[in-house]
Parts: structure tokens; sequence; C-alpha cells
């Protein structure tokens, strides 16, 4: 059964999008079957992942709110070698939809029944805000990961998150946990950056990822020629960061693994 991993903050410009697309293509180039859903409507995702959002034939609309059979929605050989759900400017009508739906909170989860067993990793890209797509992420998920930058007010912007991403798993996800924090943007030689990182330390231990992303051009370029990092300079240190951050998630869950069997 695929580990579901949601990647969300309600804050913008925290390299959200680049982690889902490029630790989606460092998983799936560990031969790991990946799924990544887009649902945040501008559909940076999509095409950072070498889809045109405006001509592709079903997104997250079609799947949530028409109720397509997701092997029809799912995009085959993307340019990061995994499969995808789209979207674009018509998931903005979703959210707005799902408001008058019955167990709306919950559609995303059961529409990926049929093909959960297929994969080994799905990937949720959330919209920048805690709006019903991505409470749906949040039903879906086992686990949360939650991409941030190591500047000012960032560790009392991330309790705040963490805070409602609980009262939120309390009501529509009980076993929802969190996956990591994620270090974006890191420049070393900024003092503050490093200050900040230690605080994430100290205040979360163990949930904060030992890998950390550097600002780098590459990951900034790759997106424009509708690629992942790795696939458009797989020298760059920020396409050999996320090849490590996949590591670190792998040898996560293998650890937990033997812990979970032993509870069950």
């Amino acid at each position: 059964m695929a580990k579901v991993i949601a990647i969300a903050n309600q804050k913008g410009g925290v390299g959200k999008t680049t982690t889902a697309v490029n630790v989606a293509a460092s998983m799936a180039a560990t031969k790991r079957k990946v799924l990544l859903i887009d649902l945040d409507p501008q559909g940076n995702a999509t095409m950072g992942s070498g889809v045109d959002k405006y001509e592709v034939d079903a997104t997250a609309f079609e799947l949530l709110i028409e109720e397509k059979p997701i092997d029809d929605v799912i995009v085959k050989n993307t340019s990061g070698k995994y499969d995808l759900i789209a979207a674009n400017g018509d998931v903005t009508a979703a959210e707005i939809k799902l408001m008058e739906m019955f167990a709306r909170e919950v559609r995303l989860r059961n529409a990926l029944k049929p093909v959960i067993d297929y994969y080994d990793f799905v990937f949720i890209d959330c919209p920048p805000s805690l709006n019903q797509l991505t409470v749906n992420a949040l039903a879906a998920a086992d686990s949360v990961m939650v991409p941030m930058q190591c500047e000012y007010y960032a560790l009392e912007g991330l309790t705040a998150l963490m805070d409602t991403i609980g009262k939120l798993a309390s009501v529509v996800n009980p076993e929802l946990k969190i996956e990591g924090v994620l270090r974006t943007m890191y420049d070393p030689r900024n003092r503050l950056a490093n200050d900040v990182s230690e605080q994430l330390k100290r205040h979360f231990g163990e949930q904060v990822y030992r890998t950390v992303i550097p600002r780098n051009v590459r990951l900034a370029e790759a997106p424009s020629f509708g690629t992942p990092a790795m696939y458009y300079d797989k020298s760059s240190t920020g396409a050999k960061a996320y090849l490590a951050l996949a590591g670190e998630i792998l040898r996560r869950r293998d650890k937990l693994a033997p812990a979970q069997a032993k509870v069950g």
C-alpha cells in the first residue's frame, strides 16, 4: 500500500511545489512507483512535470467533483518519470463545489482507493491555504511534510501551522502524522538562517529532516524547462539534495516498519 504524503504550508513561497516535483522525481529514480497529485489551482507542479495545464484532458476537478475514474485522470510518463494528476484553473471551481457536497472531506481519499496498492508513494502538492482542497489532502494522507524557509517569524508560523494541522487531523484523519519539517532555500552563510535552523531542531527534534535544500539557481530554472532538477542538471546541489531527501524518507520508513509490524 502506498505511503501518502501531503506537502503543505499555508505560507506561499517556501518551496512547496519545488519540493513536490523534485521529491517525486527523486523517489521515482529509486525505482519506486510514484504518483504526484497537484491540488494547487496554479498548476505549477503540473507544468514543472512537463505537462501543459491548458491542454490536459482531465484534472483533479474531474476526479473530485465529477467522480471520473482515477485511471482516466492520471497522466503517465511525465518528465519526472512519475505519474501525475494535473491541476489548472478549473480546480478553483472544485474548492467552491466541494462546499456543497456530501462527505466532501474524504473525496480524494475515496478516489485513491483503486490505485493505492499500485504505488509505493503518493505525494500531494497542496494549495498555500487551508481550504477544502487541503482538507481533502490531509484526510487522504498518512503524513504531512512541511517545507519552510529559515527566516524571521518562521518558527512562530510553523508552530501555528502544526497546531492547525493537529486540529484538522482530529476531525478528518486521526491517524495523520507529521512526516517531517524540511528546511528549504537554505543559505549557510546567512546567520539568521543558521539561528532559526538551530531553533527548529531544538523545538521539533527528529521531526526536522537532516537533509537541507539549498538556495540553488538550477532548482529555480528547471520548472521553466518543464522538468525536475535531476533531469535538468543532475550534478546541481539542488538535485543532489532532493535525492538525499528521498533516501532519508526511505530510511525513516524502513526504520518505522518493524515497530509498526510489532505493534500490529
